[in-house]
């Protein structure tokens, strides 16, 4: 057990140094200083406490994907669609806020029935995936595809017809909510509003929870492993699927909810801002566990925010973020195969 952890570790610091040295190369090759791109990283990322909260608010909408893809991903299913359900569920959030808005209901009421219709939005569009992968054979990866072109066009629809602005559609998104109707931050300066977090942090506690130490959560990794060999030992398989894919749903519509409700304050075409590729890399990354999903999806929004003054102070894309964690999860599963297979001759010599 010891050899198979410090296996792990040193494969796994392998990983990141190999990462770093070839974005480091690439970075040389452009004829910048790295040492300088990384200072400004860590500078847009911890600068201030600013840009430090904003770090924050990108960690909430991540961190809500990240702890429903490890639902989808222990059940042995590649949840891509999750950027759809993101999306469905900050169009539910809107369609509920334009409903309640003029009425005489509460602004807490009214945001706290937008949350309960973007998970209801993200829920729909997730089972929806799953039905076209249990009941119609259809592949996840591009059924969840699929819905995530279908999600986006609905998206514009609304934006540019029936919800545009008054008189214009515009790329800005739809008229942005009474300031009544955002959720509350810690103060006037800051972005970062408390209630989004909390239910971050509680998504990742649930997801812990479950899967560590419930019986559901024994399941979920037994049809994960083997569908069959879980079917004849009486565990209905293709329930536990659907039900996985109801609850990385449920947490992909809360993030869209907190886009609109916290973030944008309205719906925008790129509402999704990527989270749901970035929290399938979170994921692999961390190998499915949960304990580690949080820290590294705080390094992730870190590198994103951080990278944002790249282009202003060194002329270099933001994109360079997603680039060192391109490499970052690259080398982490490539080291992890290499591990395997070295245990599996070890144990083969034995």
């Amino acid at each position: 057990m010891r050899d198979a952890k410090s296996t792990r570790l040193i494969f796994g610091a392998g990983s990141v140094v190999l990462a770093l040295a070839l974005t480091t190369a690439i970075i040389a090759l452009t004829g910048n200083d790295p040492i300088a791109a990384y200072f400004n990283i860590a500078q847009g990322a911890v600068g201030s406490p600013n840009v430090a909260a904003n770090v924050v608010v990108s960690w909430v909408p991540l961190l809500l994907v990240v702890s429903g893809v490890l639902f989808t991903f222990t059940v042995g299913l590649w949840n891509i669609g999750i950027e759809g359900q993101i999306t469905l569920g900050a169009i539910f959030a809107t369609w509920a806020m334009r409903l309640l808005q003029d009425s005489a209901m509460a602004p807490g009421w009214i945001i706290a029935a937008a949350v309960a219709a973007g998970i209801l939005g993200g829920v729909l569009w997730a089972l929806l995936a799953g039905a076209l992968k249990t009941f119609g054979g259809v592949n996840e990866i591009f059924g969840g595809l699929g819905l995530n072109f279908v999600a986006t066009a609905l998206n514009l629809w609304l934006i540019f017809g029936p919800w545009k602005r008054p008189g214009v559609a515009s790329m800005s998104g739809t008229l942005p909510f009474a300031e009544k109707l955002w959720m509350p931050t810690l103060s006037q300066q800051s972005r970062l509003a408390p209630v989004p977090l909390g239910l971050a942090l509680a998504a990742i506690a649930i997801a812990f929870m479950l899967l560590k130490g419930t019986y559901f959560g024994l399941r979920l990794k037994a049809v994960g492993k083997n569908p069959t060999s879980a079917y004849r030992l009486g565990i209905p398989t293709w329930q536990h699927m659907m039900l996985s894919f109801a609850l990385c749903g449920a947490f992909a519509g809360i993030a869209g909810a907190v886009q609109v409700t916290s973030v944008y304050h309205r719906l925008i075409p790129s509402i999704s801002s990527g989270y749901g590729y970035t929290g399938l890399m979170v994921a692999m990354l961390v190998n499915f566990s949960p304990a580690a999903a949080a820290p590294v999806a705080l390094f992730f929004a870190a590198l994103n925010v951080g990278a944002i003054q790249l282009p202003i102070v060194l002329k270099l894309d933001s994109s360079l973020a997603g680039v060192i964690q391109g490499f970052l999860v690259l080398f982490v599963l490539v080291g992890n195969g290499v591990r395997t297979r070295l245990l599996a001759r070890r144990k083969g010599a034995l």
